[in-house]
């Protein structure tokens, strides 16, 4: 146990981190004004350009992702920043964000109150005060009769002594967007499409009963339909769903990912679909027949759970709080909307539906682009982090615990005290970096190395004996999380897969406890065996509890209320086993998880995140990894059939043929499919781990088609079982598909 969790919360700073000079978050407030330009043709992404704002002269930076001819939006402070020691916005218009910002704000700001005009001058011409903090050489604003100007310092002057200006004359055609343009979320012609409906008529299949759901396709969209209770099967219904949500791309623009997802989307297994009732999303199972399986005993290949997060007010009101569970994934419902700060819908369910569809990298884009939409703007007020680097953990838990929900979306300005440095953007990179390998750290007592890969982390369930307020730590690390994918920044810490599952709400199985500990998985599949043959399971002298070990001492701890007096049976052993699935996936850690979900939600919407996967979720938390092919070739074993010859066999050859055609994206999937996540270690393949801790590398192993239809995966000890395709075409088509598939849910074998 480390010292560092003992003395370092404090309580110096007044409320709301008002102490500028001081540890933690200060606010800064503004006000502005929101104007739409025009990027110039010999602009490059990047570089800056000036341009007339309504009758003001700016120099805004080109954002990356943005080329000449495109349309911005920008914020100008619409009153002129001073020194840090004054609490105001940063020092230079070029800090504001140049990403798009959309306010109804149409008023011109007064003049800078360090601006005089000098009387009788002709053209007009002013005296400015130079601020406290710029020295000879540096740029700073000023307003003069509407116009935002820089103002350089000349080298002969000092801060405080005045400047002779004459600013240029006022452009006399103020051309602006209509007001209607800054308003978020206000498409008129795309809500008019939202309002319009379409309507469906279908007949209720054999089998379903009045008030049972059945799922359906509509417009190409899948459809979660409940039969009315006045119908009976074969009678026809008709239900109306928004024109919008069926108005899809067309099948050539989907992501060759999606198209597989698609074809295959009628198989065994669990997927997302829409409720006609109110356009919620919710998880369904759709068997070989097309029907909807409404079983509730637990099965081990069919039954799922999906984490339910239930936000209640807290004492605090910048601290909310939740009841966390673990529900049977058909109750399951996620919110497909998206408010603004204003209470109108940002985002609809439409444009979740269409952005689930699209490719890892326009999903990534769109997100982001949403997310800019609900940050709150530079000048109505953002947030100056002071952290000791000395007690970085410590303080920057102190100040990011002290902010609202509003706040978490303002843009944050980070300085470690005592050190010289602007926060352009480095610094910020730098904590997130250096907070989340601490807070990640073993020796924390917070996370522990997952017991089946050591590249991932998961929660430890004995972290209230390491530190006292540990819950804090993980609603902490919730927001840091959040706030990293709302910045763009990166997380520097993998998770177990099924962490990720839980912050998405994605259905978790029986098998994804092989992927944490392939033992106890083991254990419990001995059970249905001996129960399938015939056997007596009391035999086995078990009973409704487990064995946990804290800090060296072994406890047994009961998985359902009483049960340690319930002894497993022949027929009670399937709730046995669903008792233990929830208990290691959830149960062991719920506290911990509910406070780290919650932190989470402070920054994100949950429904936002319905547009990924897993798998790409930990891509865009963590980055695309950096993946040298020549060491995953070298540090690559063989067994089965590529024993003997291993890398000069006809079907390795295919498969690293391959995957070096393959973008970063693919490649990144490959290598979680295998191993469990996309982390490679710092020291190469060559040091891959397996589950007892011991190298386990890269393994690719032989077997005939009959023996294994498809590629899968064993990420206990990092092997892919590869079967002996006949072309390099089908090795290509199967490969994609189960490590696309292994997402999903769906059985492929």
């Amino acid at each position: 146990m480390r010292s560092w969790f003992s003395g370092k919360r404090r309580n110096d700073q007044s409320e709301g981190g008002s102490n500028v000079n001081g540890v933690g978050a200060n606010s800064i407030s503004g006000g502005s004004t929101v104007f739409r330009v025009i990027v110039p043709e010999n602009v490059q992404p990047g570089e800056e350009f000036q341009v007339y704002a309504g009758s003001r002269i700016v120099r805004v930076r080109c954002p990356l992702d943005s080329r000449p001819g495109q349309s911005l939006q920008i914020t100008v402070p619409a009153e002129p920043t001073t020194s840090p020691s004054n609490n105001s916005s940063s020092n230079s218009i070029n800090d504001a964000p140049s990403e798009t910002r959309q306010r109804n704000n149409n008023s011109f700001p007064p003049d800078s109150p360090n601006v005089r005009r000098i009387e009788n001058s002709n053209p007009a011409a002013y005296m400015v005060d130079i601020p406290l903090d710029i020295q000879a050489g540096q740029q700073f604003p000023v307003t003069i009769q509407g116009q935002q100007l820089m103002v350089t310092c000349p080298p002969n002057a000092r801060p405080g002594q005045s400047v002779r200006i004459v600013p240029p004359p006022a452009p006399t055609n103020l051309n602006r967007p209509p007001a209607d343009d800054f308003q978020i979320g206000q498409n008129p012609n795309r809500q008019a499409s939202e309002e319009r409906t379409q309507l469906f008529e279908v007949q209720v299949p054999k089998g379903v009963q009045p008030g049972a759901p059945f799922a359906l396709l509509a417009g190409g969209v899948r459809v979660l339909v409940t039969c009315p209770p006045n119908a009976r099967p074969g009678q026809k219904i008709r239900f109306k769903l928004p024109l919008a949500l069926t108005q899809k791309r067309s099948t050539e623009a989907d992501s060759a990912l999606t198209k597989i997802k698609l074809k295959y989307g009628d198989k065994d297994g669990w997927t997302r679909t829409v409720r006609a009732t109110d356009l919620k999303f919710q998880w369904i199972r759709m068997d070989e027949k097309g029907d909807i399986d409404l079983n509730k005993r637990f099965n081990f290949e069919k039954s799922a759970y999906v984490r339910k997060l239930e936000f209640r007010s807290g004492v605090d009101p910048r601290i909310r709080t939740g009841i966390l569970s673990l529900v049977p994934a058909a109750e399951s419902v996620v919110d497909s909307k998206i408010k603004s700060a204003s209470g109108q819908d940002l985002v609809t369910y439409s444009q979740l539906a269409e952005a689930q569809r699209m490719s890892f990298d326009e999903k990534v884009d769109w997100f982001q682009a949403t997310c800019a939409k609900l940050c709150v703007e530079w000048n109505e007020g953002h947030m100056r982090m002071n952290v000791r680097r000395e007690y970085l953990l410590g303080d920057s838990v102190d100040a990011v615990m002290s902010l609202s929900r509003r706040d978490l979306r303002k843009l944050w300005r980070f300085e470690f005290i005592g050190e010289a440095g602007i926060d352009a953007g480095g610094l910020a990179r730098e904590w997130f970096e250096l907070v989340c390998r601490e807070i990640f750290d073993p020796d924390t007592g917070l996370w522990s190395y997952s017991a089946s890969n050591q590249m991932s982390m998961t929660i430890n369930p004995a972290s209230q004996h390491y530190c006292e307020d540990h819950l804090v730590y993980y609603r902490f690390l919730g927001r840091v999380m959040g706030k990293a994918m709302f910045d763009r920044q990166l997380v520097n810490g993998h998770m177990v897969k099924h962490l990720y599952k839980h912050i998405l709400g994605w259905p978790i199985q029986f098998k994804d406890l092989e992927s944490i500990d392939d033992e106890y998985y083991g254990n419990l599949k001995q059970v249905q065996e001996l129960a399938a043959q015939g056997h007596d399971v009391s035999m086995l002298s078990l009973d409704f509890t487990t064995t946990i070990e804290i800090l060296g001492e072994k406890i047994v701890v009961p998985i359902v209320e009483g049960g340690e007096n319930i002894e497993v049976t022949n027929d009670n052993y399937p709730e046995f086993v669903e008792a233990c699935l929830k208990y290691k996936l959830m149960g062991c850690v719920k506290e911990q998880l509910n406070e780290l979900l919650l932190g989470f939600f402070d920054v994100i919407p949950e429904p936002l995140l319905t547009i990924f996967d897993f798998q790409e979720l930990e891509l865009l938390m963590c980055g695309l990894p950096t993946i040298d092919m020549e060491d995953w070739k070298l540090e690559t074993e063989y067994s089965g059939e590529y024993e003997n010859i291993g890398g000069a066999h006809q079907t390795v050859q295919w498969f690293w043929e391959t995957l070096e055609s393959w973008d970063a994206e693919m490649k990144a999937r490959l290598l979680q499919f295998v191993t469990g996540t996309s982390g490679v270690p710092a020291r190469g393949f060559g040091v891959l781990q397996g589950n007892d801790g011991s190298i386990r590398k890269f393994t690719i192993h032989g077997l005939s088609v009959e023996q294994c239809l498809y590629p899968r995966a064993h990420t206990c000890f990092n092997r892919l079982d590869l079967p002996l395709f006949d072309s390099k075409e089908e090795l290509a088509e199967k490969l994609k598909l189960a490590v696309t598939m292994s997402s999903t849910g769906f059985d492929i074998e």
